[in-house]
């Protein structure tokens, strides 16, 4: 099946039967054409079989110990760190992939963890004892409360505020969204906008998308030169304002509509 079609599938379904690891596959097979993403799964399990006691302290002896999986910290913007072939393949990536590759093969041996969304770092939390993290990205290093204010401190500064609600676990598929958010920023900054226009039509696939993702996915139509794919979607950003009750946003998607409408005359 095409990757897009099946990323489709999978994020509409329940949130609960979202498999991570697939989704990351899939994601990846946008930017490494032919992945044999099937292929690419069974390596979690192989991962899998080779955790010695099917604990946290023993899943993380495995990935970070063992295998050696650590964060990227030469080269964090470096595209690979977020695809999920490419992470396995040089165990190494940014916090959120190697979380994922941590929940995933926990998940196959039962080993409860939840992802934790923190802003500007993504951090595992234990299920059975909630005060414990683990942060991927440092080895595997296990924190408690206050080391994971810690490491919020570390990337916001030691005056930023800090809110409980950051360790909150949260859903598959903001875990997806956040994953699709760092390439669209990667991205951005590398100008590349073949990628931009995958990431964002994923984004906007997923339940509950955020209509500026369709807004940045039409102006980025737009000026891949492709105004007629453009109007439309801006078309239907604007009857979705209305429906809201946004009509400043309708407005300037209508007129956005117009403007490459124009663009085909």
């Amino acid at each position: 099946m095409d990757p897009t079609a099946r990323f489709s599938e999978v994020v509409s379904g329940p949130e609960a039967e979202l498999a991570l690891d697939e989704v990351g596959m899939l994601i990846a097979a946008h930017a490494h054409e032919g992945l044999d993403v099937a292929a690419q799964l069974a390596r979690f399990d192989d991962l899998a079989a080779q955790v010695g006691e099917p604990t946290l302290d023993g899943l993380r002896r495995l990935l970070f110990r063992d295998l050696g999986f650590t964060g990227n910290d030469i080269d964090y913007y470096d595209p690979r760190n977020s695809y999920l072939d490419a992470v396995l393949d040089r165990r190494t990536g940014i916090p959120i992939s190697l979380a994922v590759v941590m929940l995933e093969v926990g998940r196959r041996v039962g080993v409860p963890l939840s992802g934790v969304s923190m802003p500007g770092h993504f951090l595992i939390r234990d299920k059975v004892d909630p005060d414990v993290f683990v942060d991927p990205f440092a080895r595997g290093a296990v924190l408690d409360r206050r080391g994971a204010q810690l490491r919020f401190h570390g990337v916001h500064g030691p005056d930023a505020t800090f809110d409980d609600a950051f360790l909150t676990p949260v859903g598959k598929r903001t875990i997806v969204d956040r994953q699709l958010a760092n390439l669209e920023t990667i991205a951005n900054a590398r100008g590349e906008t073949f990628t931009l226009l995958w990431v964002l039509r994923l984004r906007a696939l997923l339940p509950d998308a955020d209509r500026s993702v369709r807004r940045r996915l039409a102006a980025t139509l737009g000026a891949a030169g492709r105004p007629d794919e453009a109007a439309d979607l801006f078309e239907r950003v604007a009857v979705d304002a209305v429906d809201v009750g946004d009509g400043p946003a309708a407005r300037d998607a209508a007129l956005a509509a117009r403007a490459m409408r124009a663009r085909l005359n």
